[in-house]
């Protein structure tokens, strides 16, 4: 079988790119498409594929101001070929999942989200009273033409798989689209407990932009007798460093090794963002630690907690403690209630257990197995109905 996949981009090895490593590792004759791609911000593992780029790869200073072409995007992805492919699988969050494709050819559309930043966290990636006016208009210009560009290219995918119920939500609401659920891979092999007891600090793993509500834990922390390391970088590096108290401190980014000792040596993760599903959890518990996060999002789905501080204790299932608002009070209320609670790290370790990559290839490749024998038997004709029944 001929088969293409199509990603996003890359320029880095983030969860997005950990599983279109997993994808590609059923099919090692796969050709790569993506709008633009830095090799030495990639793995082997990707680089022993042919990859394909778009003309955005070659457009002035798209290294450091990539995401100003976005408005070019669509047509970048709608440019390739895709005609001698027998199955084509996008790995999106943007506009992979608009890639064309014939009546021979099936499309799955493995989907981290429907674009955020155009969508219902519009105001979170720009913030009026931040932006120029005049810039602020054009960006609203565009994103609008983006919206509808997103929905009327929805019916491109044959296929959807979300990667959590919460998006699987989106994309019903945005696309009108059924869609499977397949959790993405977590490299459970490698993020294991230590038999070494704990040390005295909270942790946040975290890019230091905005609509990770960092600023919320700092603020929590700005005055309380608990240590916050954060591990992260970002533009909002300089204004948390400003309102930190001296109990928290800032590492920027680390390797894999120094991360896994942060998560196995800590008291919990802190998560007080909304994460369409969010791997930095299940790689906390993966290392037999609890997570207190926001009550939102994919962390309520990879997270066995409860709201109600009185049933904390009678849960020995528990693998965290949720908070209902992102307010920095409500936070500590969290951690007050978590500090009166012990956890089991191989409880916490099994429930991250059901994240691993070897449950994500089986899954795939059933759903895969399915879709393709309907396709070749049946054609698409009503494939969604027929395998999402």
């Amino acid at each position: 079988m001929r088969v293409a996949l199509v990603h996003d981009w890359l320029n880095g090895m983030w969860g997005g790119e950990k599983v279109l490593q997993a994808i590609a590792s059923m099919f090692p004759e796969s050709r790569i498409y993506t709008l633009f791609s830095d090799p030495e911000h990639i793995s082997a593992d990707l680089k022993r594929h042919e990859i394909k780029t778009s003309f955005i790869q070659h457009l002035p200073l798209r290294r450091k101001y990539y995401r100003h072409y976005l408005p070019l995007f669509p047509t970048a992805i709608e440019r390739f070929d895709f005609s001698n492919f027998d199955l084509v699988i996008s790995s999106s969050h943007c506009v992979a999942k608009g890639a064309k494709t014939g009546k021979n050819t099936l499309h799955v559309c493995y989907c981290y989200s429907p674009m955020r930043y155009i969508w219902d966290r519009f105001d979170d990636y720009f913030p009026k009273d931040s932006i120029n006016p005049l810039r602020y208009r054009f960006i609203k210009y565009i994103c609008r033409r983006l919206r509808r560009w997103d929905v009327a290219t929805a019916g491109r995918a044959d296929l959807f798989i979300a990667d959590s119920k919460y998006v699987a939500a989106r994309i019903k609401n945005y696309y009108g689209r059924a869609s499977a659920v397949i959790y993405p891979p977590v490299d459970t092999d490698f993020f294991t407990p230590t038999p070494r007891p704990t040390e005295d600090y909270y942790l946040i793993v975290s890019a230091l932009v905005p609509y990770k509500r960092v600023d919320l834990a700092v603020k929590a922390f700005a005055n309380f007798r608990r240590k916050l390391v954060v591990v992260g970088d970002g533009p909002m590096l300089g204004e948390l460093v400003n309102i930190a108290g001296r109990n928290i401190s800032f590492t920027g980014w680390v390797d894999n090794d120094e991360l896994r000792e942060y998560y196995r040596n800590c008291r919990a993760l802190i998560f007080p963002g909304v994460e369409d599903f969010g791997i930095v959890p299940v790689e906390a518990q993966a290392c037999g630690r609890p997570v207190i996060a926001y009550a939102a999002g994919g962390a309520c789905e990879t997270v066995i907690g409860q709201t109600e501080p009185a049933a904390f204790p009678e849960s020995p299932s528990a693998t965290g403690v949720f908070f209902k608002s992102q307010e920095p009070d409500e936070l500590l209320k969290a951690i007050e209630v978590f500090e009166k609670m012990t956890f089991d790290v191989q409880q916490i370790r099994n429930n991250a257990l059901r994240f691993s990559r070897e449950t994500f290839l089986e899954k795939f490749k059933g759903f895969l197995t399915d879709a393709v024998g309907i396709f070749r038997s049946e054609g698409k004709f009503e494939l969604e109905a027929r395998l999402l029944r």
